[in-house]
């Protein structure tokens, strides 16, 4: 049972994570071009651990052997490079410099500061009531999949979902002439945290 002590602890370092996740949210809105948001976000994805990582890596998998073979496997490799292939991607850019040289401005900054407005709610209000999860998945661990993001979807100007992730019925994240297009774009704005309400890619066509 827990004692007085440590649920003051357990509040107090709530309210710690919960600063940490707004003061991330408005130092990101006060980015004005792609290379100061990489550096942004190069900070805040720099602070996870490799047990976060494992954390993380966890929760794909719950994620992932929940859906039907043999769709689990075509999707398996794109939902992979979603977090952890931009994770890569972000480090080493930062590494080696490429963010000094970036100095043209975020594409879209309106949709940009409605993501960042959005984060502390979506990291705070997400709702994992009736799922199954064997470890516990934190605000904090929630605010890396907005912080991988933010990097694909306003530093590189590409969709939250890589190109070429397949959706059941056949359909994928499809790049025609520089443009992307996904057919799920338009379906999530029911879901006020997801990312899809935020993505450059275009709404396909059905049919």
């Amino acid at each position: 049972m827990p004692t007085e002590s440590s649920s003051s602890d357990q509040e107090t370092a709530a309210r710690d994570e919960a600063g940490e996740i707004v003061e991330m949210a408005r130092r990101m809105a006060a980015a004005t071009t792609k290379g100061e948001l990489g550096l942004i976000l190069a900070g805040g994805v720099g602070r996870y651990t490799l047990g976060d990582l494992q954390i993380l890596g966890g929760r794909l998998y719950a994620e992932m052997v929940r859906l039907p073979e043999p769709y689990r496997s075509r999707v398996r490799p794109y939902i992979t490079e979603q977090l952890f292939g931009a994770h890569h991607q972000l480090l080493a850019m930062h590494r080696s410099g490429r963010f000094l040289s970036m100095t043209e401005p975020i594409t879209d900054r309106e949709t940009f500061l409605e993501f960042c407005d959005m984060i502390p709610d979506g990291c705070f209000r997400w709702d994992e009531s009736a799922e199954r999860i064997p470890f516990r998945f934190t605000p904090r661990h929630r605010a890396f999949y907005y912080l991988i993001s933010a990097f694909t979807m306003f530093v590189l100007d590409q969709p939250g979902h890589p190109v070429g992730t397949p959706f059941p019925g056949g359909f994928r994240v499809e790049e025609r002439n520089g443009s992307f297009y996904c057919l799920i774009r338009d379906r999530e704005k029911e879901v006020p945290f997801s990312i899809c309400n935020f993505c450059p890619a275009l709404q396909t066509k059905e049919g």
